[in-house]
């Protein structure tokens, strides 16, 4: 028969057993930060609305995991790398976030990734672009969810290429994302056996188009791809549709353009123009249901980068309550292992460099005849798979990747 004292022994190791198990979520909550732009060119295609997309996916999850609470906060980065990095920080150091979604804007993204690294957080990465989030500049800390310079170029300029549309000029934002994507696409076309022509760089947020857009139209080149994104592009768009350019006999491409920018320049003024994207509202009854709830708390359909934090969230929320934990090695790890499978992704997969891997999808925006409604704005010309949109594991130059 046990004694007294093993009996309250043991009763105080069980209790204190079941203490670790509890604290197995730090600080007894689970802490998000979607850092976005709210006040800039991207806050249409990020912004608030990416803010109620990881909302929509805590509520759906419950606000609870592991039956702990958990928390959302956000801020406006201003598109400033020094800004966003200070909240990151803060928010790491003093505020105890677990995890830092969105995160528009490359140069924000990329030392943001490396501040997650040395913190030992997660960044869930929708908003930037530039393939070196998972190539030279990849972290076992940061997933890169839902598209990528790479992916944008690889599915349109091998399409247009191949149409023979073959001699381009590249009008370029310049900073981290613009750079990157003008470098992927024109390795893109000239992979496929194009030519560039030229390129010319315009600062970010920029509200004059017509230098650039004339050096572009004296080119002469077939495609004119704007390698920029948000009001850059949009205001590039309709600068270009007052030169004439189109009408000219010269393609116009937005490597980067959102249902947003669509729908803000107008069917009549985008007809024909082709666009890479990751997701589309209109694609099936899935995508439809979560749009419609979307549309009724933001008044626009979703854009693919707030379509991939829903997704996002969901996979992060999952893998805390698989491991039972939100310890970023154990959360990472989870994450990579599990296939996502919802309305944004069928069968996609976190890589170890993180990249997330799933079916990208090229439109050509409608003509107003072909339109039945305000959102109806695209019709699907290729869906490509992840491993073919997507650049191959071995070529990004990550670290992270045993190449021998």
């Amino acid at each position: 028969m046990k004694s007294f004292a093993a009996v309250l022994l043991a009763a105080s190791a069980l209790v204190a057993s079941s203490g670790a198990a509890s604290a197995q979520i730090s600080d007894d909550v689970v802490k998000i930060g979607v850092l976005t732009d709210m006040s800039s060119l991207y806050a249409d295609a990020t912004g608030k609305g990416s803010l109620t997309a990881v909302q929509m996916a805590v509520a759906d999850y419950g606000s609870k995991v592991k039956g702990k609470p958990i928390e959302v906060v956000y801020a406006d980065h201003q598109n400033k790398p020094d800004i966003g990095v200070s909240i990151a920080r803060n928010w790491y150091d003093n505020e105890k976030v677990d995890a830092i979604f969105d995160v528009p804007t490359s140069s924000i993204a990329l030392p943001i990734s490396q501040l997650t690294r040395e913190k030992n957080r997660i960044h869930m990465n929708s908003g930037a672009g530039s393939s070196d989030i998972t190539g030279v500049a990849c972290s076992p800390n940061t997933v890169h969810y839902t598209y990528d310079t790479y992916a944008l170029s690889n599915v349109a300029g091998k399409a247009m290429v191949k149409r023979g549309e073959d001699t381009w000029f590249f009008v370029t934002a310049d900073y981290a994302f613009g750079h990157a994507l003008e470098r992927d696409a024109a390795n893109v076309v000239k992979e496929s056996g194009g030519k560039v022509l030229g390129t010319v760089r315009h600062p970010l947020n920029s509200s004059d188009f017509s230098s650039y857009l004339l050096q572009a139209q004296a080119s002469k080149a077939k495609v004119i791809a704007l390698a920029n994104a948000g009001g850059d592009t949009t205001n590039a768009l309709k600068q270009a549709a007052e030169f004439g350019i189109v009408q000219g006999g010269q393609k116009m491409i937005a490597l980067l353009q959102e249902i947003t920018d669509t729908h803000s320049l107008g069917i009549k003024a985008t007809q024909g123009l082709i666009v890479t994207d990751a997701f589309y509202w209109d694609m099936n009854d899935e995508t439809r249901a979560f749009s419609k709830r979307f549309y009724a708390k933001v008044g626009s359909m979703p854009t693919m980068i707030q379509a991939g934090l829903y997704s996002a969230t969901m996979h992060y929320l999952k893998a805390i309550e698989a491991t039972g934990t939100d310890e970023a090695p154990k959360v990472m790890a989870q994450m990579r292992a599990t296939p996502i499978n919802d309305f944004f992704a069928k069968n996609g997969k976190i890589r170890i460099d993180g990249r997330m891997v799933h079916d990208m999808y090229l439109f050509e925006v409608k003509k107003p005849e072909e339109s039945k409604g305000e959102w109806d704005l695209y019709k699907l010309l290729a869906t490509v798979p992840g491993d073919e949109a997507f650049r191959p594991l071995d070529k990004g130059g990550c670290p992270l990747v045993k190449t021998n």
